[in-house]
């Protein structure tokens, strides 16, 4: 086929590529699902998500590990970084997702995610990533619809479902 180097098809290259991914070790990486009140029954919360610099795509703040800093503090981190958002971060972990990270040398390497909740506090206007990706709040089911890995939906879906039962337990002790 044309453009293809010589010997090698598109699905040698596929095979490789997946012999690469599946046959070596996942790297850690960790990240806060920020979410905000809304103070509304039918939608309790929102959910913050950026873009990632590479693609484009919608992801959550994510981040390798740092020294010595736990991963829930790393979470928070990235989550100022790359989003400007400060708050209250869960230490335990909500949750964890798989992806297919490219390296800036072109690499492909399996990720697995540990994330953490952030209830956000403030929100600022510079923050060191402000020019390098869009932010937006999305009710979870529209986040779920924006992101790509199918583990992360069920983390919002999770969350969403949770602040729903709080937000019906509040109702119903306050009436």
């Amino acid at each position: 086929m044309p453009g293809e180097p010589a010997g090698q098809t598109a699905l040698t290259r596929l095979t490789l590529v997946a012999d690469k991914l599946w046959n070596r070790e996942s790297r850690p990486q960790y990240a806060a699902i920020c979410y905000r009140r809304t103070g509304e029954s039918s939608c309790p919360i929102e959910i913050l998500l950026i873009t990632s610099r590479g693609t484009g795509r919608w992801v959550i703040p994510k981040g390798w590990p740092m020294g010595k800093k736990k991963p829930h503090e790393v979470a928070s981190q990235e989550a100022w970084e790359e989003a400007g958002v400060r708050g209250r971060v869960r230490k335990k972990a909500w949750g964890h997702f798989t992806y297919v990270k490219r390296l800036d040398d072109g690499d492909l390497i399996p990720a697995m995610v540990q994330v953490h909740l952030l209830d956000v506090q403030t929100m600022e206007d510079d923050f060191p990533e402000r020019h390098q990706r869009d932010l937006q709040w999305f009710s979870p089911s529209m986040a779920a619809s924006a992101v790509g890995e199918p583990e992360l939906r069920g983390l919002f879906a999770r969350l969403e479902q949770r602040e729903k039962q709080r937000t019906a337990g509040g109702a119903s002790k306050a009436g």
